[in-house]
């Protein structure tokens, strides 16, 4: 069998970023696929579960809620590696086009205070396995290490 693209990326070269991961003709539209890379893989403790829920839902609150960008938010969710996230948007998008917007959303986790939209039994599968101070560390840090600096090591793919 063949190697999915993603499978192909040099993850010992990988860097924290913002990166283009695919992008799929689904009709007329354009999907692209982006991986919000937060931890250099095999390299950095991965992400638990708990920080990575808490930052899922707070993730895909404010992106279906941004003024400019919810009507192309297709999908928010984690990797199984745990070492980052996917963001689907509807058009033919570049890493540097949604910089902005990945920086907003994770400048909106690191400040959050309050109860995590959708962490009730009613309202999630698994609602108890949440931890917002350790998700607002991390997203400081993806920030601080990547997000603020990003250039093009932080932005394409290593060779």
């Amino acid at each position: 069998m063949e190697k999915i693209a993603s499978f192909t990326i040099n993850h010992l070269k990988l860097l924290p970023g913002v990166y283009v991961s695919r992008k799929d003709a689904v009709g007329s539209e354009i999907l692209t696929t982006f991986d919000l890379r937060m931890t250099a893989p095999n390299r950095e403790p991965v992400m638990n579960t708990a920080e990575m829920h808490a930052i899922e839902h707070l993730a895909a609150t404010y992106l279906r809620n941004d003024p400019e960008w919810s009507d192309k938010i297709i999908y928010f969710g984690p990797m199984g590696c745990r070492t980052g996230f996917y963001l689907i948007l509807a058009g033919d998008l570049t890493s540097k086009e949604v910089l902005p917007l990945v920086t907003k959303t994770y400048e909106f986790i690191r400040d959050f205070e309050g109860d995590i939209p959708g962490a009730a039994a009613k309202d999630c599968g698994n609602y108890l396995d949440m931890n917002l101070p350790m998700a607002k560390y991390l997203a400081k840090r993806y920030l601080d290490q990547a997000l603020y600096s990003a250039d093009e090591k932080n932005l394409n793919y290593p060779d």
